[in-house]
């Protein structure tokens, strides 16, 4: 039982820190330039999608196929599936939900839905990762490790954090507004942190499908929603500079 309740502390330590960085990211709202002007919607959403797309293909597909590789399926085929599964998924969000329908008198209230719901997603098997990882080490064997996962996965959220936040400033949101809803997609971090050490047993087998699930959910927001809406050289160079900049961070930090 001190086992149990020593390595549930040690996940929620990790994933806290996770979380708090994700708030520091859309934080950035209460920066004086930031939501002056509508002139940067663009920017702040092409600087979303760039974010996304790199942290899709390095934080959530290429992982998923590391770790599908330890099965009995091919590699490819949970991330696959798993991608296909998280655009299906939003896809019936939007068309489902009524707040999030496209003939809707607010779309702007639609489409920070979306983009909520696909990073909220995306922190899912990052929670899980680094409660594991911190439940692991709980005996002092491989905390460096585990510290070390949460600094990279923590730094990486921080642009997370902003994208959600910034956009949404930018779409009319007051900043307490967008901080919070920037700040509360990383709640779940330390939820999923804490519920994975309470079920390791079935976890790993799992994650190569959260991983790929919650990729094709970030991907279908960024085809969707946020290229479309960001379609010029502002938004375009924005985007370039989230891609390049979350891939710099788990390249790096990986």
């Amino acid at each position: 039982m001190k086992d149990m309740i020593r390595a549930l502390l040690f996940a929620s330590y990790g994933t806290l820190f996770t979380f708090l960085m994700t708030a520091l990211g859309a934080a950035a709202v209460f920066l004086p330039v930031v939501g002056a002007e509508r002139q940067s919607q663009e920017a702040m959403l092409g600087f979303a999608g760039g974010v996304m797309t790199a942290a899709s293909v390095w934080s959530l597909l290429l992982p998923a196929i590391e770790r599908a590789a330890e099965g009995a399926l091919p590699a490819f085929l949970p991330a696959a599936s798993g991608a296909a599964l998280g655009a299906a998924f939003l896809a019936a969000l939007d068309a489902l939900l009524p707040c999030l329908r496209r003939q809707s008198a607010d779309p702007l209230r639609r489409r920070n839905a979306l983009l909520f719901t696909a990073i909220t997603l995306h922190n899912v098997p990052e929670g899980m990762a680094v409660g594991l990882a911190f439940a692991l080490a709980a005996d002092g064997d491989g905390i460096a490790g585990a510290a070390a996962l949460a600094l990279g996965i923590g730094i990486q959220n921080f642009p997370e954090g902003a994208a959600i936040a910034l956009p949404l400033r930018e779409m009319g949101e007051s900043r307490t507004r967008a901080f919070l809803d920037g700040a509360l997609s990383g709640v779940v971090e330390p939820v999923f942190g804490v519920a994975v050490v309470l079920a390791a047993a079935g976890a790993s087998a799992l994650m190569p499908w959260l991983l790929s699930f919650a990729a094709g959910a970030m991907l279908y927001v960024v085809t969707a929603e946020l290229t479309p809406q960001s379609n010029t050289r502002g938004g375009v160079c924005a985007y370039m500079a989230g891609f390049l900049l979350m891939m710099a961070l788990d390249v790096a930090l990986g």
